[in-house]
Parts: structure tokens; C-alpha cells; sequence
């Protein structure tokens, strides 16, 4: 299984730290050249490899750390997104609701990279929390899932264990991804609740 982040910024980094805490590879790509950023990526671990987009796209796993608007920009880099599963990471605030068409933000997401499995998470918190280890108090930081299809959402918190994470599933996109979206000038109900689990 391949995994990478698109997007470099204060959360793409916290992630990269999340996957270099455990050992586990991941490429890091943005718009502009590795180069511009093989400093930070390496700063952060042996295991953050950074790639240009179209190689990183490869994954079979991708983290979308973008800004919403530029998401468009990442889904034109392949004809396909067949057999991928897209992690929705972004946060649609100050986007009109009627720009979204009243969908969740995560659906319209969906739509651009159609033909992907599609799980929002990782959304809800802030980068600065983010980007801390998730073992707190003596338990796990949660991090919040949702998606129209179960197996991905199976499949990411698997990864987000192995992360260290506590994930909780909330269902599909229309009632879950409602609960940790930002769009508007409104916030999910779950959005920067920093919340652990324990065994």
C-alpha cells in the first residue's frame, strides 16, 4: 500500500509527522517543484518523500491537504481516479453554501475526483494539534471519519491506528460529513474538538 499528501502546508507537514513518528513512507507533492520543499521533508524524516504531483497522484492512498479552492487543480492531474482512495482533509470555510450546490462539502469533493473512494477525515483538527503525537493522558487522540463507502472508511482507520489515532466512524457523507465540515461561515459541530479515546 502507497501512501502520499498533497498539499505541504501547516497541515500536510503535521501529517507527514504523523507518518514519520511510525516509520511508514509517504511522498509529499504540491504545485511547485520537490525541490522547493525537499528541505522541510527531510526536516521532518527519512520516511517523507517529496515527489512532483503527477508522481505522487500514483499513490494508492492520497491525503487532500490542499485548500478547498484548489482542489479542482489536483483532480485534473489524472483522467482516472479508479481503485484510489482520496482522504478529504480540507475544510470548505468561506465557501457559499450555493457554490456547493447545499452539499456537504466532502460530496462536491467527491464529484471532482469521481470514480474514487472518497473518506473525509483528519479535518477537524487544527494543525497545531495535529501535528502532536496522539498518545495523550494515556489514551489516543480521535480523529472523526466519514464516508459513503464502507470499506474505505475500514481501510483509513486501519491507518489511522496504525498512526496512533482513535478513529470513529460517523456514516456517510450527508449526516457525518455534515458533523466535520466547514463551509460558509459555519463550522460542523465536531470541528476542533479535540477529543481522546481510552482503551
Amino acid at each position: 500500500m502507497s501512501y502520499s499528501i498533497i498539499g505541504f502546508g501547516n497541515i500536510g507537514k503535521a501529517l507527514a509527522k504523523a507518518f514519520a513518528r511510525k516509520g511508514i513512507q509517504v511522498s509529499v507533492a504540491t504545485t511547485r517543484d520537490p525541490e522547493s520543499f525537499a528541505a522541510d521533508a527531510a526536516a521532518i524524516g527519512p520516511t517523507i518523500i517529496p515527489k512532483k504531483l503527477a508522481d505522487a497522484v500514483k499513490a494508492d492512498i492520497i491525503f487532500l491537504a490542499v485548500r478547498f479552492e484548489s482542489h479542482p487543480d489536483v483532480a485534473k492531474t489524472l483522467p482516472t481516479w479508479q481503485g484510489k482512495t482520496i482522504v478529504d482533509v480540507t475544510n470548505a470555510y468561506g465557501v457559499p453554501p450555493e457554490e456547493l450546490g447545499g452539499q456537504p462539502s466532502s460530496r462536491f469533493i467527491a464529484h471532482a475526483f469521481s470514480s474514487a473512494r472518497l473518506v473525509k477525515g483528519f479535518n477537524h483538527l487544527g494543525a497545531a494539534t495535529l501535528d502532536q503525537d496522539p498518545a495523550v493522558h494515556g489514551g489516543r487522540r480521535v480523529v472523526f471519519l466519514a464516508s459513503d463507502d464502507d470499506a474505505a472508511a475500514a481501510e483509513i482507520g486501519t491507518l489511522a491506528e496504525n498512526l496512533g489515532f482513535s478513529p470513529i466512524k460517523l456514516g456517510g457523507l450527508s449526516e457525518g460529513g455534515l458533523l466535520v465540515q466547514a463551509r460558509g461561515n459555519s463550522w460542523g459541530q465536531l470541528i476542533f474538538k479535540d477529543l481522546a479515546k481510552f482503551d
